[in-house]
């Protein structure tokens, strides 16, 4: 694309590309020129552009600084985007683009849609008898002086004070109150998003922040904690609301002494409301807030007394009878209760034992979670900091009910892992576990069962004291190890996206229309259609296979065993042997299904085994009553009229297609193709499914293949079949972007083969290097420029020679080390010279201009420092 800028004069030395006998001239006449930075010279270069052509070169110009910088999100800013009074959202909006917009508005739309939602479940219970948490204070004999203990019915779980600030809906409880309160705690909620995004450690772009402000509200939404808010009427956000305001805003940064007693007060606000916050002031004291530790105290003190004062018969109940709200509501023991005083009584453990062993883990938990948080504070993690705290009140608190536990959402605030693919990890388990039931986490089996149940105070403990969040000097804070189509996913990730996965499926397959009218007369059709197609062939294979008992019992065992084994077993081979592949048809499988499922529920359609008056045999369950039919444990789980596509055959011909594709070997491709034609013939000869079924499930793998390649190149990966060659650096790349130029040395990594390495001039220490155009067309930059210190290179040179275990392969790790090695040609001696030591700048950079370049370069000889 030609540029807009005017063609400036450009003189011999430094216009005319320059041959490989000029370019060590040209390097030494560079070094002998000083360095010129800073604005004056950049105006004297652009005085005679138009204004246009300098305002977009300044922001060029100031985009290229904030790269080199580390500055995260500047692609895309252009000057003149912000004003001095402020952001102006109409313009970033105008310029988010074509694609960003279309998600912005998809995004605030799900937002809106799970607002209202929300709202309308809370009122429509609130006005029949669903209204449990806030109407025993909006009762007629609720509330100070109303002459009866607001906790005689164990609806309310909060404190004293808690109670004394929702008093005044009591006098409004028939005047529409509910709806004001609805709307109070949805802003709350937003509230809370938007402080969220804005705590977050590396800030985004204005435009970007537009995208995430959207999306962390649709995941507060669905969480478990808010919809518990809305549901019962409690005040689960205030105190996170209160918390983030002091911490975050008052009292983040260099603050007054008057602006960190008011955080101090905002926090203790905020205990008042839940007990455990006070964890905040031995944080605050430790980090040298020691203003606010004080105000934290004496606010939680002044408010507790005060609703001593006004409310002493609740004030004894919640403080001496039900300390900390224990009791309250639910049992103690009961599953809502995730804190570890719960647990433990769900254990079987009672009495001083439990008591002592509940006070020694609260005990330790919080000295580890509080010095945790110090340490992330003082590392610029605010955010990470309370989410940290927050999980630790969660789990010495004695009664952490639902709406008490957003503070484990917040923890996806914190980075692991070494790869970029591992950085989602994290952040899709605790929206998991904050928003899905524990049976939708883990399989039905009893010991699994246990953490499935226990799954939101287990991510607490690990936030409060295990899990290894990045710290911002880490190496991989803003350069993971990156991953690309040929790299193994992360485990976890996978399991728990196959069984999410699997749940779903399970949920919407059983909730689907199971008319029996409707589902008998689509049957009807489907026989009708394959009548006329001369295609109605499973009344005689389920006659003839019911004729013979051997071929029967076959059929019925092959059925129930082969469907779930055979795709597994084929993802666990591809997962570790053919990583690139795995990704591929897990894909196409998944979207496969999902078009099943949506077949089921829009076509609705009785198995031959369940049309009345055909003849048909359900050989394995004998002969049904159809108005109450009986098949086993799975008669109340499965919804028996998905029958279109069949899914059996879907998935048997998706395992034909992975063997096939997969293996040269004749009899594992012979296997492939026959097991799809065994699964047709068995899923007709014990009357589950038509023919027409069959071939339904072979289009929804065809098209299931159809939207994986698209997907694949819209996040522009290869759609096709990949070569899992452990030393290909892309799967892509030709022959030559591998082989050293001619004339030039190769690098030969670890395991790895050879790697073109081109050898450019370098200047001695402290001096410029000719690195050669960029392919982007740009001049070269000294290296110290993208590496402004030393603390950094040391950092680097550490990764590099970091091992390659449990990164899920050693590609990624080659490929980074030549990447840094790319970057970091400074202090790498490579070979000597009679003048001394030669260095060398790599540029193997993986792409088309970075080859080009090497071939222009590959004569260039070294330059002795």
């Amino acid at each position: 694309m030609p540029s807009i800028l005017p063609q400036l004069p450009r003189s011999p030395a430094s216009g005319t590309p320059a041959t490989p006998a000029e370019r060590p001239r040209r390097a030494e006449r560079r070094r002998e020129q000083p360095r010129r930075h800073g604005r004056s010279d950049h105006r004297q270069v652009t005085a005679g552009w138009p204004a246009s052509c300098r305002r977009a070169q300044d922001g060029r110009r100031h985009r290229d600084e904030g790269r080199r910088r580390g500055v995260t999100d500047t692609s895309g800013e252009r000057a003149g985007s912000t004003t001095a009074s402020g952001f102006r959202p109409v313009t970033a909006f105008g310029r988010l683009g074509p694609r960003r917009g279309a998600a912005l508005v998809a995004l605030w739309l799900l937002a809106a849609v799970l607002a209202v939602r929300e709202v309308a479940g809370a009122l429509s219970t609130r006005s029949g008898t669903g209204e449990s948490g806030l109407s025993s204070w909006t009762a007629p004999d609720a509330g100070p002086g109303a002459g009866g203990s607001s906790y005689a019915d164990d609806a309310f779980t909060g404190t004293p004070f808690a109670g004394m600030v929702l008093t005044p809906l009591r006098r409004a409880a028939d005047g529409g109150m509910g709806a004001v309160w609805t709307a109070a705690s949805m802003l709350l909620v937003a509230a809370v998003a938007v402080l969220t995004v804005r705590g977050l450690p590396d800030r985004f772009g204005r435009r970007t922040e537009l995208l995430v402000v959207p999306a962390a509200l649709s995941v507060l939404l669905v969480s478990t904690p808010v919809r518990s808010t809305f549901g019962l009427g409690q005040s689960g956000a205030l105190p996170v609301l209160l918390v983030l305001l002091g911490w975050l805003t008052l009292g983040a940064g260099e603050r007054t002494a008057a602006d960190r007693r008011a955080a101090g007060v905002l926090i203790g606000l905020a205990a008042a409301l839940q007990p455990a916050v006070l964890l905040f002031v031995p944080l605050l004291w430790m980090t040298g807030r020691r203003a606010a530790a004080g105000a934290t105290a004496g606010t939680f003190a002044a408010c507790t007394v005060l609703a001593w004062s006004l409310m002493p018969a609740d004030s004894r109940t919640y403080w001496l009878h039900h300390v900390g709200g224990t009791g309250l509501a639910d049992p103690s023991d009961a599953l809502v209760n995730q804190s570890l005083h719960g647990a433990l009584l769900r254990l079987g453990l009672h009495g001083p034992l439990e008591i002592v062993l509940f006070a020694a883990l609260a005990a330790g938990v919080a000295w580890l979670a509080v010095r945790r948080a110090a340490r992330y504070v003082r590392d610029g993690q605010p955010l990470l900091a309370a989410a940290i705290t927050g999980c630790a009140t969660v789990a010495v608190s004695p009664a952490a009910w639902q709406h008490e536990q957003l503070w484990i959402l917040l923890a996806v605030a914190g980075r692991i892992g070494r790869r970029s693919g591992d950085r989602v990890m994290w952040p899709v388990l605790v929206v998991a576990v904050m928003t899905l039931d524990g049976s939708a986490l883990l399989p039905n089996v009893p010991p699994l069962m246990v953490v499935g149940d226990h799954a939101p105070l287990i991510a607490a403990l690990l936030t409060a004291c295990a899990v290894p969040f990045l710290t911002r000097d880490s190496p991989y804070w803003n350069d993971p190890v990156r991953t690309g189509p040929l790299s193994r996913p992360g485990l976890l990730l996978e399991l728990l996206l196959i069984r999410v996965g699997y749940w779903v499926y399970s949920v919407i397959r059983g909730h689907a229309p199971d008319t029996r009218g409707t589902a008998e007369g689509h049957g009807r059709e489907i026989l009708d259609v394959e009548g006329v197609l001369l295609l109605d062939w499973e009344h005689a294979l389920n006659r003839f296979a019911v004729a013979h008992p051997w071929l029967e019992t076959f059929c019925n065992v092959y059925y129930q065993s082969l469907h779930y084994a055979v795709p597994i077993t084929l993802l666990v081979i591809l997962y570790l042997r053919r990583p690139g592949e795995y990704r591929r048809h897990r894909t196409a499988l998944s979207f496969a299904t999902l078009l099943g499922l949506v077949g089921f529920w829009l076509y609705p359609l009785a198995p031959p085994r369940l049309m009345p008056g055909l003849g048909y045999v359900d050989t394995a369950h004998g002969p049904q009553d159809l108005s109450d039919p009986d098949f086993g444990a799975l008669t109340a789980l499965s919804n028996q009229y998905a029958a279109m596509p069949s899914l059996h055959v879907g998935w048997s011909l998706w395992c034909g297609v992975v063997l096939v594709s997969m293996t040269r070997n004749q009899l594992l491709r012979a296997l492939g193709v026959a097991y799809p034609l065994l699964t047709t013939y068995v899923v007709m000869a014990t009357a589950n499914h038509y023919l027409l079924d069959a071939f339904g499930g072979a289009v929804v793998v065809a098209a299931g293949y159809g939207l994986q390649r698209v997907l694949f190149r819209l996040r522009g990966l290869p759609a096709g079949r990949l070569l899992d060659d452990p030393d290909a650096t892309t799967p892509t790349a030709s022959a030559s972007s591998t082989a050293p130029a001619p004339g030039a040395e190769g690098l030969r990594l670890p395991g790895s083969r050879a790697v073109g390495a081109a050898r450019v001039p370098v200047g001695g220490p402290g001096q410029r290097h000719g690195r050669g155009p960029t392919p982007q067309g740009g001049e070269g930059r000294d290296d110290r420029d993208a590496h402004g210190d030393q603390e950094h290179h040391r950092l680097s040179r550490q990764r590099d020679a970091a091992q390659a275990r449990d990164t899920g392969g050693t590609v990624d790790v080659r490929l980074h080390r030549v990447q840094q090695q790319r970057r970091e040609p400074d202090d790498r001696p490579v070979q000597a010279g009679p003048d001394g030591p030669v260095r060398v700048v790599l540029q193997d950079r993986g792409g088309e201009g970075d080859q080009r370049d090497q071939h222009q370069e590959r004569d260039v000889q070294p330059e002795q420092s």
